[in-house]
């Protein structure tokens, strides 16, 4: 039906009772009650109970439904997924699509399904003509299709979200059409082709955002036009091209975020003193960006976050970033950076998070870094530091828990001013050095230690029984190293949650010789990588190695393990890597790996294992190169067996 047609479909009388003076609604314009129930017969599952309740001819009494008080046509349909109480906050779910009748409510000004999570199908193409619609909430559901081109003809929208869903195709230009738009949100999509220049148009927005679809070509060389933008996301796309000059045109831009795109060519704001005023969040990294961080960026005063990483920056970090007085965040990692870090870097008292890693930044490492008391994150990692030793002062930064100074050319053992620093160490990263001598015993005494990395050093001795007092250690990186003896002691880590801390755990290329038997023997029954190839351990995996139900990954490879394959590793059903090549395992390859369905990448090869492969797949999909080097298997991918 037209959006003409409908304006002049007769109207059903409005019965009304009168109380005193007071007017109620009792029976609603038979459009809308036909919109309603055609709403609510589209919709099979509603886990808030709300639809439940619309029966009768009085919508306008119905929960979520709000009528003009005169006319009594309907207004309002407010029905998100997230419903507050005084205790708590419910998702709830209406599984089903949305109607086209309710194009039928032309008096609508607000509609808002948000966050219904099932709500599937598409946006009926006729929603154009709900003309006096404000506010349209479709956001958080599974839609797909197109925008369809009619919601460009809703001239009095102010807030447009479809974000959070599965729309595709490309943006019309029409979209431009909307000048009283103000909030434009349609991230996490599937959009693709270019941003309409039609887009500067828009000159009421105050937050623009399509982060997270595949929108390619170029950012809208007049995006400067749009004077009230505050917040501006075209992050996680695939655009191209230089960042337009007009940015610096944004006089109240708070957020900023354009990271993780292709973009290239210079930074170019800001170009003088007081542009961007107001900037406060800046993410450009993860681009193609090249030239010299501008020594004029410390003109944005307001920046409180701001990451520059991964892209092609080169020449010295500028001086005029010690201006940034109210800078918490600073990445500057995986660029081409040289020079030393500048004195006037001190004078950021804000200072919580510093990352330079992964850049051409020279020693000495300057002492006065000491005055960052505020600081938490230090990451200097893969630099041309050359420090030798590290500074005792980065001990004692009264707020510092996490270090990180892999590839810093380190020498000598592990410091002990470690053990009492001011605030106590979550995660240290010490790897790609040149440490000797052994884990000192005092690492036990780290109690708050998340992460520990002393990977690719020269480190000897065994792992010390105190690591067993670390109940949240997540991560353990001790690989390529000279370490021996068992590696029991990180099975007997002492758990704080019901399936340990550990996620993480790489002991591989060291001479660890035994422990095997605890692997998933304890509590740590969380792990999800783990890592012990290319030691010399022996005897045979565990049948409590099923009990690792998160494990994706497991290397047992170039190992001297031996005995059946356990069938418990069938348990592990998100298991994607299963490398047990170059041990001497026998008997036959369980049937019960054919449970393992998510497994990309398979090696048993130079083994003893004899018998038919199991039929199918996930094993049937793997080349002849996993199986290889076992003289007693048959069966495909590998030569028939002999009847």
């Amino acid at each position: 039906m037209g959006c003409q047609l409908l304006l002049i479909v007769a109207v059903l009388t409005i019965i009304t009772v009168v109380k005193g003076n007071a007017s109620v609604v009792e029976a609603c314009n038979s459009n809308d009650l036909k919109a309603l129930k055609s709403f609510k017969a589209g919709i099979h599952i509603d886990t808030s109970g709300r639809l439940a309740n619309w029966v009768g001819q009085s919508c306008c009494r119905w929960e979520g439904i709000s009528c003009h008080s005169t006319t009594g046509r309907v207004t309002e349909i407010h029905l998100p997924g997230f419903i507050s109480t005084e205790d708590s906050v419910f998702q709830s779910r209406m599984k089903g699509s949305l109607s086209p009748s309710i194009s039928l409510l032309t008096s609508l000004k607000v509609l808002d399904l948000g966050g219904l999570i099932d709500l599937t199908g598409i946006i009926p193409p006729s929603i154009g003509c709900l003309q006096n619609l404000k506010k349209l909430y479709l956001y958080g559901n599974k839609l797909s299709g197109s925008v369809p081109e009619s919601i460009s003809k809703l001239l009095k929208l102010e807030e447009l979200h479809l974000h959070e869903n599965r729309l595709s195709g490309t943006l019309s230009s029409s979209l431009g059409n909307l000048k009283n738009i103000n909030q434009l949100l349609m991230h996490t999509n599937q959009f693709t082709g270019v941003i309409p220049d039609s887009f500067t148009n828009l000159t009421n927005l105050v937050s623009l955002d399509l982060h997270c679809n595949y929108l390619n070509g170029y950012i809208p060389e007049k995006i400067g036009e749009l004077q009230l933008l505050e917040q501006l996301d075209f992050s996680n796309n695939l655009l191209r091209g230089k960042l337009p000059p007009s940015l610096c045109n944004l006089t109240v831009i708070s957020v900023l975020y354009l990271d993780n795109n292709k973009l290239e060519g210079a930074i170019p704001f800001p170009s003088s003193p007081g542009q961007m005023p107001s900037l406060g969040f800046l993410r450009l990294q993860d681009n193609n960006l090249t030239g010299k961080i501008p020594p004029t960026f410390g003109y944005l005063a307001s920046l409180r976050r701001v990451s520059l990483a991964n892209n092609k920056l080169e020449g010295a970090i500028p001086t005029s970033l010690g201006n940034l007085q109210d800078l918490t965040e600073l990445y500057l990692n995986g660029n081409q950076l040289s020079g030393q870090i500048p004195k006037s870097i001190s004078q950021l008292s804000r200072l919580i998070f510093l990352s330079i890693s992964r850049n051409q930044i020279e020693g000495p490492l300057p002492s006065w870094m000491f005055s960052l008391q505020n600081l938490q994150t230090l990451d200097l990692s893969f630099n041309l530091l050359n420090l030798s030793s590290i500074p005792m002062w980065i001990a004692e930064l009264p707020s510092l828990s996490r270090v990180y100074l892999a590839g810093c050319g380190i020498k000598g053992k592990i410091p002990e001013f470690f053990r009492t620093t001011p605030s106590p160490l979550q995660e240290l990263d010490l790897s790609v050095n040149h440490l000797t001598e052994s884990i000192p015993a005092w690492i036990g005494s780290l109690t708050q230690l998340y992460s520990l990395n002393l990977s690719r050093n020269s480190l000897v001795s065994s792992i010390p029984e105190t690591i067993t007092n670390l109940p949240d250690l997540g991560v353990l990186d001790l690989h390529s190293n000279k370490l021996t003896g068992s590696i029991s002691q990180v099975f007997k880590i002492g758990q704080r949650f019901p399936d340990g801390s550990l996620t993480y755990i790489d002991l591989s290329d060291n001479g660890f010789s035994s422990g095997i038997e605890l692997t998933g023997g304890g509590g740590q029954t969380g792990i999800r990588f783990l890592n012990l190839s290319r030691n010399v351990l022996e005897g045979q995996i565990p049948v409590s190695v099923g009990r690792l139900r998160s494990l994706r990954s497991l290397d047992l490879s170039y190992n001297k393990l031996g005995y059946v394959l356990p069938g418990s590793l069938a348990n592990e059903s998100s298991l994607e890597t299963l490398k047990l090549q170059n041990n001497r395992f026998t008997g036959r390859i369980p049937s019960e790996y054919l449970k393992l369905k998510k497994l990309k990448e398979l090696d048993l090869s130079h083994n003893l294992l004899v018998g038919e492969i199991p039929a199918g797949k996930p094993l049937s999909d793997f080349p002849e190169s996993s199986f290889s080097g076992n003289r007693g298997l048959c069966g495909k991918p590998l030569t028939a067996c002999r009847a």
